[in-house]
């Protein structure tokens, strides 16, 4: 996942995969969970995704995005909802979850456990 502003554009095909916790608008950054997926597997996307704009006019190229309103939780229950590898991020204006390893290929090296010789 990119850090940066998510678009409605890109937020809009992933809420078929689950719930989202995020706005357009907001800012996100690698390693923030941004939703709850309906599978228990950890789905990486972006959702910095932006619109291409060309000159090129087609019969649906504008078609009007429809969002459902993000699921907003209070500091409880984001410690109860948090998993074993995931933290909660306390800062004056916002309250966000977040892996404890951000960078998702050092997380998939420690899941897999120390290297054998």
């Amino acid at each position: 996942m990119a850090a940066g502003e998510p678009s409605g554009y890109a937020i809009a095909p992933l809420q078929a995969r689950g719930t989202m916790f995020i706005h357009p608008g907001g800012q996100v950054y690698p390693g923030m969970v941004i939703g709850e997926s309906s599978k228990s597997l950890d789905i990486y996307v972006n959702p910095c995704l932006k619109k291409q704009l060309t000159n090129i006019r087609s019969v649906n190229a504008d078609e009007k995005i429809v969002l459902s309103s993000p699921r907003i939780m209070t500091l409880e229950e984001m410690l109860a909802y948090m998993g074993d590898d995931e933290l909660v991020e306390i800062t004056p204006t916002n309250v966000r979850l977040r892996k404890a390893v951000l960078d998702p290929k050092k997380r998939a090296a420690a899941a897999k456990g120390p290297k054998k010789k």
